[in-house]
């Protein structure tokens, strides 16, 4: 390995385009702290940067024989991360969106049969075990957010904490309950589409 460091980025590239492995491991060590830190500055959480980065280096390897840069390694992974970073940001947008437009849908149509309303109360108690089911900081802050309608700052003010740690907290809460609800949501909607 100690040879593949004192190449450069284009001889890594090519070597990297022959399937060496070896050439892989060098340009993963060379930059994935650099683009982590990168697109931790960015997202604000640690595992959602690992994640970002990780897919950009799985994403080199398994398109190596093609769109690699014939040099300027770092901007193309740099601007791979971006890219990462912008999409993970758009399908938030999308997600919360959805279960927005969700929730607008359940609250103009709570009255129209009782079926409906028995799927909806299972709904929603399903929706608060899984927020009772947070870890108890992170389900406090999350609750003040949402049932109180306080701003960051409000609840930081509130708790003696930072606005970064309850901004960091709610978008915890809503990627773990998004994760657990998704599918459940989903079909929940799907059968009150055909209605």
């Amino acid at each position: 390995m100690g040879a593949y460091s004192t190449l450069s980025d284009p001889e890594l590239i090519q070597l990297l385009k022959e399937s060496d492995h070896s050439a892989y491991n060098e340009i993963y060590h060379r930059y994935f702290y650099l683009t982590y830190v990168h697109a931790y500055k960015k997202v604000r959480d640690e595992e959602q940067a690992k994640d970002i980065v990780q897919d950009v280096f799985a994403t080199l390897w398994f398109k190596r024989d093609f769109n690699l840069p014939q040099s300027n390694l770092a901007g193309y992974l740099f601007t791979a991360v971006r890219n990462k970073i912008f999409d993970l940001f758009a399908h938030e947008q999308v997600k919360t969106k959805y279960i927005d437009s969700l929730k607008d849908y359940l609250s103009k149509n709570a009255g129209s049969t009782t079926d409906h309303r028995v799927r909806e109360n299972e709904l929603k108690a399903y929706i608060e075990k899984e927020i009772h089911s947070l870890p108890s900081k992170m389900r406090q802050i999350f609750e003040l957010s949402r049932n109180e309608y306080l701003t960051h700052k409000e609840i930081a003010d509130r708790l003696n904490t930072s606005e970064n740690n309850v901004t960091t907290q709610i978008s915890n809460a809503l990627r773990i309950l998004r994760t657990k609800l998704g599918m459940i949501t989903f079909l929940f909607a799907l059968i009150n589409i055909k209605w």
